[in-house]
């Protein structure tokens, strides 16, 4: 997709305040010199077994885009693939956890679009509102910057773990709970500071949503691999061999422009590169607003000129 998009012919329009061409997590259009409309979509296969839960976490996986832009989200259009002879009462669950989760959120669901299909798939069109000059995008780290992760990563790989029944109950309980979790607290934490890069960790890892945060600022992030927050029972998973295959996929395409100390723990090193879902909010901030924290939070990097690799793990 990524080289498909660079084929793709530029587009001008002044109002465009963020579109595609930095993979930044939602489109910005200005409408007026106050406002801006704030556009995502996001949907996947089940990832947890009971449809509600599973609704609501693809509901606070969309809603995610809007908040990683310094947005407020305002309105949302389901997304339901859905096959035609399945359980209505299993879709009912799925779109009631969905507008709970919206609905905590603020954000109520105005309509949406459902197609037959033998295999589930479920998310959000999500609109939000930001002022034009309050944008918070995935390019505009500067080297000095504190580099904050709101979340600890590791959904991907205990998922992969339930999925083949070596997980146990509490690695997925506390998983879920993370990615139910709106990243609304975050984001609101952050309004008034000097946020000069934001973006959430979603199906490219950490990883790979780093790199495209370095290569849009034309800047190197320093990741601390042993202050990186991950979940309980993901290293496990790794060592299990719960690797799902997008984790693979996007260590082949990322760990090109990663340069790996020596002395990183393997299985940690895995671990950087594993697809989250409803993941946190990787956030470049001015060392100097961020000396006192941001609730929930942890600092793992730092940002630095450009150097020969756009990731250094240390």
């Amino acid at each position: 997709m990524d080289r498909v998009l660079q084929s793709l012919p530029k587009q001008v329009n002044a109002n465009v305040l963020v579109g595609f061409d930095t993979s930044d997590d939602a489109g910005v259009y200005r409408l007026t010199d106050e406002c801006a409309l704030v556009q995502t979509v996001d949907f996947f296969t089940p990832i947890v077994d009971d449809p509600y839960t599973y609704g609501a976490i693809a509901a606070a996986n969309a809603l995610s885009d809007v908040y990683a832009m310094g947005g407020r989200p305002v309105t949302a259009l389901s997304i339901v693939a859905y096959p035609g002879n399945g359980d209505l009462d299993v879709l009912g669950e799925i779109l009631r956890g969905g507008m709970a989760k919206m609905g905590e959120a603020g954000c109520p669901v105005v309509g949406g679009h459902s197609v037959n299909d033998p295999e589930v798939k479920f998310g959000y069109a999500v609109t939000g509102v930001v002022h034009p000059a309050k944008v918070w995008t995935n390019a505009g780290a500067r080297a000095g910057d504190v580099l904050f992760l709101t979340k600890p990563i590791g959904t991907g790989v205990i998922a992969t773990a339930a999925k083949r029944g070596i997980a146990r109950a509490e690695w997925m309980e506390e998983a879920t709970a993370g990615m139910l979790r709106l990243n609304r607290e975050a984001a609101e934490a952050l309004l008034g500071r000097r946020v000069h890069g934001c973006t959430d960790i979603t199906g490219f890892g950490l990883i790979g949503h780093g790199r495209e945060m370095a290569l849009g600022a034309g800047v190197t992030l320093e990741i601390e691999a042993a202050r990186v927050p991950v979940l309980s029972g993901a290293i496990e998973s790794v060592r299990l061999g719960a690797v799902p295959g997008g984790l693979k996929n996007n260590r082949d395409f990322a760990g090109c422009d990663v340069e790996m100390a020596s002395g990183v723990d393997e299985d940690v090193a895995v671990l950087l590169y594993d697809p989250q879902t409803s993941g946190g909010l990787l956030v470049s901030m001015a060392e100097e607003d961020a000396a006192d924290g941001v609730a929930g939070a942890v600092v793992i990097g730092r940002v630095t000129e450009r150097q020969e690799k756009a990731i250094r793990i240390v």
